[in-house]
């Protein structure tokens, strides 16, 4: 009979595909939306996030917890650089209202990268239709149904 660690980590079984844990995957959701909530009402000095509407897709937390990555995509996609540099200003304000917010030993250190992947879906999503892989793809489908 085999005994599990306590706290059940990736050592544990508890690691999920990607890498991550529940718990890491819990706290990151969390996390998302209580910046969601500080983003869309805190009152910053910052003239680059002033009334700036900011969609947090996914935050992703370290085993540890201590550090967060939070990827984020501004309104229409508009000046993604400068909205990530304007909320990296601002880290040490959002993190200490982030940390009201959530109950963890530790406040985590907040990062924030442009999210890229819609841009990515959607060139896939053209390089499907393109007319030469339509007919590729057509073929492959008719091929499959003859075997």
């Amino acid at each position: 009979m085999t005994r599990r660690g306590k706290g059940g980590g990736a050592a544990g079984g508890d690691a999920i595909s990607g890498g991550r844990s529940q718990r890491q995957l819990r706290v990151g959701e969390e996390i998302r939306h209580v910046l969601s909530d500080v983003l869309r009402q805190a009152h910053f000095r910052d003239p680059d996030l002033d009334g700036l509407i900011v969609t947090v897709t996914e935050v992703r937390v370290s085993p540890d917890l201590k550090n967060a990555t939070a990827f984020v995509l501004p309104l229409a996609g508009d000046d993604g650089p400068k909205v990530v540099k304007a909320l990296t200003r601002a880290q040490a304000y959002i993190r200490t209202l982030v940390a009201q917010e959530i109950n963890l030993r530790f406040a985590p250190t907040l990062s924030f990268k442009l999210d890229t992947s819609f841009d990515n879906a959607g060139r896939i999503d053209t390089v499907l239709h393109r007319p030469e892989v339509r007919a590729d793809i057509d073929k492959a489908s008719a091929d499959d149904e003859q075997s």
